[in-house]
C-alpha cells in the first residue's frame, strides 16, 4: 500500500530514525522474543499498559511497522499532536457509536492489508503498576480478521515515568517481551460467543502476566479510574479496545499465520496462580 493510503504514520520512518538514537541513549531497551512477532502478515500485539512511554517503547522494540488508535484528546497538546501520529497513532473521538465503529473498522483496514496493529487489552494505563482484566476487544478483532494475537509485557516502564510523572526518569532498564502468537483460527465460526471472546482474552492477559510478571487483579482498569479525575482517568492508547467491544461486528474469513500455544486457560484463579516468569 501506498503511503498516501495509510491513516496515519506517514513519517513513521522518520520519526523512528530521529527518536531510536535518544531512547537508546537515554534506556537500556532489551528485546526478547522478537523471533515469535510474525515477520509477514497482519498481527495484533497486546501488551500491558503502565506508562504512556510504552507507546514508544514497543514500537522501537518491532522489527516492522505498528499502527494504533490513541485517544484524540492527543491531538490538542502540543507535546504530542504531531509525534504520536508520525509514530503511527490513528486518533479517533471515544464518545461511542459511529466513533466506535470507526475505531474497530480502521484497525481492521490495518490488519486486513497485513500490517501489525496494537491494542492494549486493559483500555487503559495501570495506575497502581498491577495487571488488569482485559476488554474483549482484543478477541474480537482477531476473530473478525483471523489474524493472530502477540502477547506483549514490558517491564520498567513504570519506574521510567508512573502515570503522574511530568518527566521520565532516564538511565533506567526496560524490557520488552513478545510471547508465542495465540492463534484463533480454531474459532473463528463462534466469533459471537461471550464465552470464546472471555476465553481468548483471557489467555492473553495469562500470557501477558507470565511475560510482564505482574500481580494480576480481577477487575477493569477503567473501573478503578472512575474515582479518578476526570482528565486521569481518559483510556490512553488502547480506545479501540473499548470500542471494539461496543461496536456492531461480524467475523472475517482471513487465516492467522500465528502458532497457538494450545492453553485455554480462561479464569481469574488461574491468572492469580499463574507462576512468574523467572
Amino acid at each position: 500500500m501506498g503511503e498516501e493510503k495509510r491513516e496515519a504514520g506517514q513519517l513513521y520512518d522518520v520519526a523512528r530514525a530521529v527518536l531510536s538514537p535518544i531512547f537508546s541513549f537515554c534506556w537500556n531497551i532489551e528485546v526478547d522474543g522478537a523471533h515469535h512477532v510474525p515477520t509477514a502478515g497482519g498481527a495484533i500485539i497486546a501488551p500491558n499498559h503502565v506508562s504512556v512511554l510504552d507507546s514508544f517503547f514497543v514500537p522501537f522494540s518491532l522489527p516492522r511497522r505498528i499502527t494504533y488508535v490513541g485517544k484524540a484528546e492527543y491531538m490538542d497538546s502540543w507535546k504530542t499532536k504531531y509525534v504520536f501520529p508520525a509514530m503511527g497513532m490513528i486518533p479517533i473521538d471515544r464518545s461511542g457509536g459511529s466513533a466506535s465503529q470507526g475505531a474497530l473498522d480502521a484497525a481492521t483496514r490495518i490488519l486486513e492489508r497485513g500490517e501489525l496493529f496494537g491494542i492494549y487489552p486493559e483500555g487503559t494505563r495501570s495506575r497502581d503498576g498491577r495487571l488488569h482484566k482485559g476488554h474483549t476487544g482484543v478477541a474480537r478483532l482477531a476473530l473478525r480478521t483471523g489474524c493472530p494475537i502477540v502477547p506483549t509485557g514490558v517491564q520498567g516502564s513504570l519506574e521510567v515515568q508512573p502515570p503522574d510523572a511530568k518527566v521520565p526518569n532516564v538511565f533506567r532498564k526496560v524490557r520488552v517481551r513478545f510471547g508465542r502468537p495465540i492463534d484463533v483460527t480454531r474459532y473463528l465460526d463462534r466469533a459471537d460467543d461471550r464465552l470464546v471472546l472471555r476465553q481468548i482474552t483471557d489467555e492473553v492477559m495469562y500470557e501477558i502476566r507470565n511475560l510482564s510478571g505482574q500481580e494480576y487483579v480481577d477487575a477493569y482498569a477503567t473501573k478503578t479510574s472512575e474515582t479518578m479525575p476526570a482528565e486521569t482517568a481518559k483510556p490512553a492508547v488502547g480506545v479501540v479496545e473499548a470500542a471494539a467491544e461496543d461496536a456492531t461486528n461480524g467475523h472475517g474469513n482471513g487465516n492467522g499465520n500465528g502458532h497457538g500455544n494450545g492453553s485455554s486457560r480462561s479464569s481469574a484463579s488461574v491468572l492469580q496462580a499463574a507462576p512468574l516468569p523467572s
